[in-house]
């Protein structure tokens, strides 16, 4: 409550501020590249006689209000030429601009697309914005340059370990990220078993991780949100690019549909590494077939008027493993997954101070495992698929103030685990129905600079969540059916609501330094539950329900920011506390039967997680990288596990160090390296065995309370650029992952052996992934 009021005081100091305005003009309009006329996001737009500016929203517009007079306006963007404007503002009026690439590179570049002291103004806290040049460029698993991987570099965000590629933030799992592709979300950002991450960087445009002090924008999940964008296409002229690597290869095209109107962008990327291996090894007694993966982005956008614009953007992607053995009628298994979203954007400029935008959104994640021995089959399928709409209104009325208001519904469908069998002729199924949600938000958020030392952006969401019918639900106690429960359409198993405030603010010290806070309230109403500490694709979304409560997380943080040396380096300290209530696992021993609802096999609980992030870079000069350095702690506690004892969770990551080091040599050589360390993984240890009735019976310990030795690795890469004369480009990357093979764990098993004479030997045996793997991709465009 006291939140609530301290938020209704803000908004009260805003409006009085509104009303003591005297009248103000305003500039606005979008800014684009003059090569492909493409919005460019975070361009920088700022008055040079107030020291005072904004940047671009995500579709490149923006807009200055200020008081009557003569000004100069500063337009500036990555790797682009500044445009100085002198304007005379005593009336409204639009002014578009283009920027042009800058073909003179100095020491002084800068290797993000953001102001040179973004970080020290900015009221937003915990956020990471990373560019794909930087994804493109640093050595990669196998060459497949990834975003999760690189963002895994970054402080307060660590990885499962070997192999994975899953995102864990601040003490967070996979599941809790809300992740945003062109606002539609994807479920499972996982290509081969998690390995790899869906996302082509070829494809994306901006990608923002936000680790605390979320926007009342967001919501619906309880630890970060990752929100990317796709390229638009290239509205002047035809363009395609593409790269050949270790595993698959990417080919990209756009151009204009009809010239400087609208323009589409095809990306795809498919592995081939299969059909090279699988002819060979379905020649084993065994085989097992290499997985394959392919994913395609596509976009259009069209514009429909000076103030109106469409978008229509579509990722389709598809994974698929299998396994077969002894032929005719031997065990047979594979495993395809994969996610489908589309998104239908219409926004439109009332006038320059007001902008509106509406989405459709479309999601559906299917997975899927099918099994066979003999005469005998078996399958379970599991989805969730979503139709939704999102709106937003952005008031600018004057140069220090944005204001932003919306809406979110959706409908959430839910296939939980459906099972068919055929087993001697008989044929077995499940009865247990899809589930449905609907969730709605309405939300309201205000930056404002109060002085020019502080700055806030405070917001309210509000969320509704109704987990209804059509449907029939079974209650059971213990194995036994007890009730059956049926529900209409319109009928409600449980309805929830949530009262979210958020807040950012940001005290300027001096030009070099500031301090910023932020908190946040979050609900997550739908839910992804896994025994494996990465995201499978077999893991299960399931709604909120009588039984199911919804999540709740609660984050504090505060930071420290300061630059040095005219902006060359930068440097921050951040605090945070994170809460988290309703917390699910399975209990010890889950066995679903196929008619049992899972929600029966949960537990609940609740978590913190706590720690602090250390981060040096260098953003200028030919030399440039960064330190990043977690110490963390993240426990949980279940009433139903080990007796409600506090145990640290599989996502404790005690110590997290990453080091990224890229060096420009000169026009067509670049070298760069990354060193990451972090502490072992946590697991359940074996504290004792019995040998009862001829079979070994293990006796275990507390939960996660055993490290896994620690995880360190060193890539090294090189970039040389074969070709670039402005017309067409080729270059190749060079890349060595592990470079001193070390031999991390990605599992420890018990190897147990019985001798001729009845004694038992039992060994834990490591198993490791990766040893050195040296890598060359060839990239292009033109």
């Amino acid at each position: 409550m006291r939140k609530c009021l301290l938020l209704i005081l803000i908004f009260g100091l805003i409006l009085t501020n509104q009303v003591k305005a005297q009248k103000q003009f305003t500039v606005s309009g979008y800014v684009k590249d003059a090569k492909s006329g493409e919005d460019l996001f975070a361009a920088n737009v700022y008055i040079k006689e107030l020291l005072k500016g904004t940047t671009t929203n995500v579709y490149g517009f923006y807009s200055l209000s200020t008081d009557p007079g003569t000004y100069t306006i500063v337009y500036s963007y990555l790797g682009t030429t500044e445009v100085e404007k002198i304007i005379t503002l005593d009336k409204d009026f639009t002014l578009n601009i283009e920027l042009s690439e800058n073909e003179v590179i100095t020491a002084e570049v800068m290797v993000t697309g953001r102001k040179a002291d973004r970080n020290i103004e900015d009221a937003q806290t915990s956020v990471i914005e990373l560019e794909m040049k930087t994804v493109k460029e640093l050595p990669a698993l196998l060459g497949e340059a990834d975003i999760f991987r690189t963002l895994q570099l970054k402080p307060g965000v660590a990885s499962a370990g070997e192999g994975n590629s899953g995102l864990y933030v601040r003490g967070g799992g996979p599941s809790q990220n809300l992740v945003l592709l062109d606002n539609a979300t994807v479920y499972n950002p996982g290509h081969l078993l998690g390995f790899f991450s869906v996302f082509n960087a070829d494809a994306i445009k901006s990608s923002t991780l936000i680790k605390g002090g979320i926007p009342a924008e967001y919501g619906g999940r309880i630890s970060s949100v990752l929100d990317m964008t796709m390229r638009e296409g290239n509205m002047k002229e035809y363009e395609f690019e593409g790269g050949i690597g270790a595993i698959s290869s990417r080919i990209t095209a756009q151009g204009p549909i009809i010239k400087d109107k609208a323009a589409f962008i095809v990306s795809g990327r498919f592995t081939y590494l299969s059909f090279l291996l699988n002819p060979i090894l379905e020649r084993q007694e065994n085989p097992v077939s290499i997985p394959w993966f392919f994913d395609v982005n596509a976009k259009m956008n069209f514009k429909m008027g000076e103030k109106d614009r469409l978008f229509i953007s579509s990722y389709f992607g598809r994974d698929r493993f299998s396994f077969s053995s002894g032929g005719d009628g031997g065990l047979s298994f594979e495993l395809p997954y994969g996610n489908a979203t589309t998104s239908v954007r219409w926004n439109h400029q009332f006038n320059g101070k007001l902008f509106m935008n509406n989405t459709f959104v479309f999601n559906d994640y299917v997975s899927k495992i099918s099994a066979g021995f003999q005469e005998n089959s078996f399958e379970l399928n599991s989805g969730i698929r979503d139709f939704g709409l999102k709106g937003s209104l952005e008031f600018f009325p004057r140069i220090t103030n944005k204001f932003k208001a919306g809406y979110e519904y959706v409908f959430h469908q839910f296939t939980p685990y459906i099972f068919e069998a055929n087993i001697q002729d008989e044929a077995f199924t499940s009865e247990i129905d899809v589930k449905y949600g609907h969730e709605f938000a309405l939300f309201i958020q205000d930056e404002i600079d109060i002085t020019t030392w502080l700055k806030i952006n405070a917001g309210l969401r509000g969320s509704l969540y109704a987990s209804t019918g059509p449907n029939e639900r079974v209650y059971f106690n213990g194995a036994v059916p007890v009730d059956t429960v049926q529900k209409g359409a319109f009928d409600s198993y449980a309805t929830y609501f949530g009262a979210e405030p958020r807040l950012n603010a940001r005290f300027k010290i001096d030009d070099k330094t500031s301090v910023k806070v932020g908190a946040n309230l979050n609900y997550q109403y739908i839910h992804s539950v896994s025994q494996s500490t990465t995201t499978l694709p077999t893991d299960l979304w399931v709604t909120s329900t009588d039984i199911v409560k919804p999540e709740i997380g609660a984050q504090v943080s505060l930071g420290l920011f300061r630059n040095f040396k005219n902006n060359m380096f930068e440097m921050s300290i951040e605090g945070y506390y994170k809460k988290l209530w309703n917390q699910i696992e399975y209990g010890d021993q889950p066995v679903v039967s196929a008619n049992e609802e899972i929600e029966d096999q949960f537990v609940f609980g609740e978590g913190q997680a706590y720690g602090a992030e250390f981060y040096a870079a260098k953003v200028l000069g030919k030399i440039t990288g960064w330190v990043g350095y977690t110490l963390a702690w993240t426990n949980r506690s279940f009433p139903d596990i080990d007796n409600g004892k506090t145990f640290y969770n599989r996502y404790d990551r005690r110590h997290d160090l990453s080091v990224v080091f890229q060096y420009d040599i000169n026009d067509r050589w670049n070298l760069n390296a990354t060193f990451v360390y972090g502490s072992g993984q946590t697991t359940t240890p074996v504290v004792n065995r019995y040998l009862i009735s001829g079979e070994i019976v293990n006796e275990y310990g507390d939960r996660n309370s055993f490290r896994l030795p620690a995880y360190h690795r060193m890539d090294i890469g090189a970039s040389y650029i074969l070709k670039d004369n402005g017309k067409r480009y080729s270059d190749l990357n060079f890349s060595v992952y592990n470079l001193y093979s070390r031999q991390n764990p990605y599992f420890i098993f018990d190897d147990v052996n019985f001798s001729d004479n009845g004694d038992i030997a039992i060994q834990a045996r490591q198993v490791s992934l990766f040893p050195i793997l040296p890598t060359i991709t060839w990239n292009f465009k033109y």
